[in-house]
């Protein structure tokens, strides 16, 4: 069997920045282990792979995402990459994708360079009784506050130390947490944030939009304002324009094509 793979680099309009994804459009679904085996190989954060929904469904596609290590129920910068690909490559000629996910119905819609996906918003509630050894695994840096919904969030004192925080990924690996580290920005950014997930086999993402579902309700409370400029502190880096509507928000970014392969699976 013969499958095509792109890869993209989202949230970034430099090639080598943002996130890469492992694109791979399926005519039918293929086994799950197969498709974490691919995933695997691929060894990027993650691999997306959609199959075109039966005529009369209520959306385009539906879109599953893995991990090296797992299937995840939800992934912004793959989410994104696909979009690109079906917008730029394979000739998908509507204004708006609907994607069928384990997170529910996700749309994603572009306008020129920009591509928007429209998510579910997750309000982290505080955690007051959190793990000591969260403090150990991050580095004992000083920690304001720590909230939850999907993943742990927290709140450190300044960008500079998200930017300086150099965790154990053995022991957050232990905790068997995913832990996103956040703090107000500067010069026009309103916040900033990296992302570690050693437990699904990522220490730390270059650019998360499934953790901005929980970082834009949270500042938008936290700084009272609904639209909002957000970057990720990765090695790579990149950049999100991001809006809280209701229980909705929609984060936008731009993408850069990086190639096209073919995988041949013989037997």
């Amino acid at each position: 069997m013969k499958y095509t793979l792109y890869q993209v680099d989202a949230f970034t309009d430099k090639l080598f920045g943002g996130n890469p994804a492992a694109v791979i459009p399926l005519q039918e679904w293929i086994a799950d282990d197969l498709m974490q085996q691919l995933a695997l190989e691929n060894n990027l954060s993650e691999t997306v792979f959609f199959v075109h929904a039966e005529t009369g469904a209520d959306y385009d596609y539906h879109i599953r995402w893995f991990t090296p290590a797992s299937e995840i129920n939800l992934c912004g910068h793959a989410t994104l990459a696909s979009a690109w690909v079906l917008f730029n490559k394979l000739g998908f000629d509507q204004p708006v994708i609907r994607f069928q996910s384990l997170s529910g119905l996700l749309t994603v819609s572009r306008k020129e360079e920009l591509i928007t996906l429209d998510f579910p918003a997750w309000t982290p509630e505080p955690l007051k009784d959190f793990p000591a050894e969260l403090a150990v695994a991050l580095g004992f840096i000083p920690i304001k506050a720590v909230f939850k919904h999907r993943d742990f969030l927290v709140e450190l004192e300044s960008e500079e130390a998200v930017l300086k925080c150099q965790p154990d990924f053995v022991r957050l690996k232990r905790m068997e947490q995913k832990v996103i580290i956040t703090a107000a920005g500067s010069n026009g950014t309103d916040f900033v944030s990296r992302f570690f997930a050693p437990v699904i086999g990522i220490d730390e993402d270059p650019v998360t939009g499934s953790a901005h579902s929980q970082l834009i309700p949270y500042w938008a409370g936290k700084l009272g304002k609904t639209n909002l400029r957000a970057k990720q502190l990765s090695r790579r880096g990149g950049e999100l324009w991001c809006s809280l509507q209701g229980e909705r928000v929609t984060m936008a970014g731009k993408c850069v094509y990086f190639m096209k392969g073919e995988i041949e699976l013989n037997g």
